[in-house]
Parts: structure tokens; C-alpha cells; sequence
């Protein structure tokens, strides 16, 4: 098996990131490593024995992805027995000749709290979303961007969450329960924010199977159940002409794109 280290002097989430989209194109199974925060020599170095014992019990060289801003800490881990990729350098000299600005290279500033104004934003979509969850208010729908609607168990709430963690985007998320089907209608809240409503559906086999997980063979988990729920809140978007996709074969990064995609909503953060 082939040995993949994600180094950084930061948080080494951008080499996590841009290792994995690379790796995910080879059909092979990696052991993965992850070290962060590479900021001084004896870390360095420790790290660098590291992708050497690996080297020498595996006979295979390993791969390392880095983004690592200080010159001395990278020549340390690109003098290692592997294979090294600069996800930051590789872009940094030929960009600054085609802006004509030299780079001021420092740690932290992808995912520190340099950027206040991006954090504040970040962690107020969050809050938000967390408190407008699943119904428990409709106060603060005026100060939403987006409302996503569906039954329970079609990834609202994941789909929330992301949205405000990765773009600063203020979601609230309403379902629509077993007790609204015989009558089922927008009620006021939705009523009045009707332009920011995002509907969610899902298959109902793969319904099934994720509430029967939380709440095994119950009216809630019902197979029927879950095809009926499905057929009148599907019907309702319809009739009120609510945009909508599928979730069932989307994960939730795709989904939220899909749904900045489709409203046009700009994010607050990139």
C-alpha cells in the first residue's frame, strides 16, 4: 500500500483538500497521514524520519502533499525519500508575474482568523443555522438567505451547515411532518418568504433506509410510509413551483452546489 503525508505549516487543510480531488483518481488504497502546525525545525524533522521509516519498511516511496510557507521547514520535508508536491509554490512565481505583485507568503492565512470580516461571517451563518433548525422557529426567517424544505431524513440539516460553515450562508430548514400530509399547504412563515424556499427530495428506498436507522420499524421508518410523505410534499413543490433536486445520489458538498448553482445566491466566503 502506498503512504500519502499531508504537511503544513498551517491547519493542512488545503493539502488534505487538493491531495484527495488528485488521489481520488487512481483506483488504489492509500494510508493516510495528516500533520498540521510544522512550525519548527525539531517538528521537521521528526516529521522527515517519519517519511523516511516509512520509506524504508514499505520499499515504496511515499507521497507527500504540503503547503508549507517557511523556507526552512520545506526544505527539510522535500529532502526526505519521497515523492514531494508544493501545492503553493507551483502557483505562486507565475502568478505573480502575470499580477506583477510578489507574494507575501504567511502562515494561518487560508484558515487563521486573519480575514475577521470572513470569520465573523463564517460563525454567524453557523449560529443561525444551528438555531433555525428543523422547525424550531420561523422568527428569523426574514434574515435568511435560503429556506430548504422537504420531509425529515432528506439532508436539510447537513445541507444547512455546510452551506453557512463553507460559504457564510444563512439557511433555515423547515420539515414536513406526518401530521401535515392530510392537509398539506405552506403555512405563513413559508407563506411570506416564498422566494427563498429550496426544496429537497430523495428516493424513497434510500428514505427508508435512513430513518429506519434512527427509528427501526416504526410508522416513521414504514416503507409506505416514506413513498407516501415523498409523493404529497413532491406534489407541493409542484403546485407552489418550489425549485428542488434530488439528494439521493448527491453528497452534501454536492447538493449545496448544486443549490448555489440554481438560486444564484453569492457566497459571503470562498
Amino acid at each position: 500500500m502506498h503512504t500519502v503525508f499531508y504537511v503544513s505549516d498551517g491547519t493542512a487543510i488545503t493539502a488534505e483538500v487538493f491531495g484527495h480531488a488528485v488521489l481520488s483518481q487512481f483506483p488504489l488504497p492509500f494510508e493516510q497521514f495528516t500533520i498540521p502546525f510544522l512550525e519548527d525545525e525539531d517538528k521537521a524533522l521528526a516529521v522527515k524520519a517519519k517519511i523516511n521509516n516509512s520509506y524504508h519498511q514499505s520499499g515504496k516511496q511515499p507521497l507527500v502533499f504540503h503547503t508549507i510557507v517557511d523556507n526552512t521547514l520545506r526544505n527539510i520535508i522535500t529532502s526526505s525519500d519521497a515523492m514531494c508536491y508544493d501545492f503553493l509554490n507551483t502557483f505562486v512565481a507565475p502568478i505573480e508575474q502575470q499580477l506583477g505583485v510578489k507574494a507575501e507568503p504567511r502562515t494561518h492565512r487560508t484558515h487563521g482568523m486573519d480575514n475577521k470580516q470572513h470569520y465573523d461571517s463564517r460563525i454567524d451563518a453557523v449560529n443561525y443555522a444551528l438555531d433555525n433548525d428543523d422547525g424550531v422557529t420561523t422568527k428569523e426567517y426574514d434574515e435568511a438567505d435560503i429556506i430548504l424544505v422537504g420531509v425529515s431524513r432528506c439532508g436539510k440539516t447537513p445541507t444547512s451547515l455546510y452551506l453557512a460553515l463553507q460559504f457564510g450562508i444563512r439557511v433555515a430548514n423547515y420539515p414536513f411532518i406526518d401530521q401535515d400530509m392530510s392537509r398539506l399547504n405552506l403555512p405563513p412563515a413559508l407563506k411570506s418568504n416564498r422566494h427563498k424556499l429550496f426544496g429537497l427530495t430523495i428516493d424513497a428506498g434510500r428514505l427508508q433506509e435512513i430513518r429506519q436507522r434512527r427509528r427501526a420499524d416504526s410508522l416513521y421508518s414504514d416503507p409506505e410510509q416514506c413513498r407516501y410523505e415523498l409523493e404529497q410534499v413532491n406534489r407541493l413543490f409542484r403546485m407552489e413551483a418550489i425549485p428542488f433536486i434530488d439528494t439521493t445520489y448527491h453528497s452534501v458538498e454536492e447538493i449545496s452546489v448544486k443549490i448555489l448553482e440554481r438560486t444564484g445566491i453569492r457566497r459571503r466566503i470562498y
